[in-house]
């Protein structure tokens, strides 16, 4: 079964950064696609970032020139570099694999929280 597990959340203040972490069981990450999504108090879970198997990224409107996403594969572990954190991107933080392609996930993780100060 696949486990997916983030951390790296925290409190910031507006500003700031943080890198969120994602490891996986086993050797999977080099070979599906990975993302990275939200979900704000009252909200719907939403995409902020995803790598494609062969690398390609794709990002939210909201966050792009803040966000970068990023693989280890030999840390089977996928990366969210924040920078530039606004109030508005305080949420938990989740991470998934798709294992047919990065249109839908099929395993996600327990979620990080990210809560921004302003």
């Amino acid at each position: 079964q696949v486990q997916l597990v983030e951390s790296g959340g925290g409190l910031v203040e507006a500003g700031g950064s943080l890198r969120l972490s994602c490891t996986a069981s086993g050797s999977i990450v080099s070979r599906n696609a990975m993302g990275w999504y939200r979900q704000g108090p009252g909200n719907q879970r939403e995409l902020v970032a995803r790598i494609s198997r062969g690398g390609s990224t794709d990002y939210a409107d909201f966050v792009k020139g803040r966000f970068a996403i990023s693989r280890d594969n030999a840390k089977n572990t996928v990366y969210l570099q924040m920078n530039s954190l606004k109030p508005e991107d305080t949420a938990v933080y989740y991470c998934g694999i798709g294992l047919v392609s990065w249109v839908k996930m099929d395993y996600w993780g327990r979620g990080t929280q990210v809560t921004v100060s302003s």
